[in-house]
């Protein structure tokens, strides 16, 4: 889907590569995640794993050792400590802390193994980010919202994990922009887990105590159940509110016409890690120094945006699939080598 609007263009960023430098044609990637609450999950790991085998075309055997499971951040250090006794070439992870894998990290680096976080920043400079700037993402949606509402109305928010690195980027996002818009109003916030049930009742709770809504800002995992809500009470006319990328609810959106846009954070952003982690430790260099993101440690993938302009385009590329599938892309075996020397 080329023509999706871009809110983030692609920015590069290295470590020095020549500590995982290696020439072998056989590699060993640990893939950790540490939550299993949604299919995009699902879906992130199966992308990442089609990535792999497609490197067999390129004469190179990557093998990848799955982690997957709903885990606190001690669970998730002990995925990483697994890889290394395991003597995986490198780690790519979906983190459910920024900052508490520092020190695990850092112990992965002096034995010589590439860590890549993907989804949700980082603070370690032991390890490079690949992924969406999840503050943009946020930001985007919301900038859509406030310019759909005419830069004034009721506004609420139902955000997923509190405390989730990717969840408070987002609202971050979203706070930014509407401090810019003094008539739009966020009436009220609230967590609802990236769960679409809860995402649905939630937002039965807020139309009850706040009738006068104008406008949602939800975040994926959610964005269906909240439309549910607002289709039962009959208000799909006179809200605006964010989407999902599942193809289940962007066929509801285009039957039902809804005013949505959704900004999108593709399963794929994995795949592009596992991409980018083949070519590092390949000894390739990247074009440009990793300078972006709050801990200067990241690379950032475009961010498409999905609105009624481009809904069909958006719903043609997801024609066939299941309903819990999300749109998605990623950086092909040929973008990433783009990136580097």
């Amino acid at each position: 889907m080329k023509k999706l609007t871009t809110l983030a263009l692609t920015t590069v960023a290295a470590l020095a590569v020549s500590v995982f430098s290696t020439q072998a044609k056989d590699l060993k990637v640990g893939l950790s995640n540490g939550w299993v609450g949604s299919e995009w999950r699902t879906q992130m790991i199966d992308e990442a794993k089609a990535a792999a085998e497609a490197w067999k075309d390129k004469g190179v055997n990557v093998e990848v050792v799955v982690q997957s499971a709903n885990v606190d951040v001690p669970g998730q250090i002990a995925h990483v400590r697994n890889f290394m006794s395991q003597g995986v070439d490198a780690i790519i992870i979906n983190p459910n802390s920024p900052t508490a894998f520092d020190p695990i990290f850092k112990q992965a680096k002096q034995q010589g193994i590439l860590v890549i976080a993907t989804d949700a920043e980082v603070s370690s400079k032991d390890a490079t980010y690949v992924g969406i700037d999840q503050k943009a993402w946020g930001a985007a949606g919301a900038k859509w919202l406030a310019e759909t509402l005419g830069g004034k109305g009721n506004v609420v928010a139902i955000n997923g994990v509190a405390g989730h690195p990717a969840n408070e980027m987002r609202v971050a996002g979203y706070k930014e922009v509407f401090a810019d818009y003094p008539d739009i109003k966020l009436v009220n916030e609230v967590n609802a887990n990236w769960d679409q049930a809860q995402g649905q009742q939630a937002m039965q709770n807020l139309l009850a105590t706040y009738p006068d809504i104008n406008g949602v800002w939800v975040q994926d995992g959610m964005a269906a159940g909240a439309w549910k809500s607002i289709i039962d009470a009959k208000k799909q006319d006179s809200i605006a509110a964010s989407g999902e990328i599942r193809k289940d609810f962007i066929d509801i959106w285009k039957a039902d016409k809804l005013n949505s846009g959704a900004s999108v954070n593709p399963p794929g952003v994995m795949a592009s890690a596992l991409n980018v982690a083949v070519l590092m430790l390949q000894g390739k260099e990247l074009k440009e120094p990793a300078t972006a993101g709050q801990y200067g440690n990241a690379m950032y993938l475009p961010i498409p945006f999905i609105d009624n302009k481009n809904l069909d385009e958006a719903a043609q590329a997801l024609d066939g699939k299941p309903g819990y599938y999300s749109y998605t892309s990623q950086l092909s075996i040929e973008d990433a080598e783009k990136l580097f020397k």
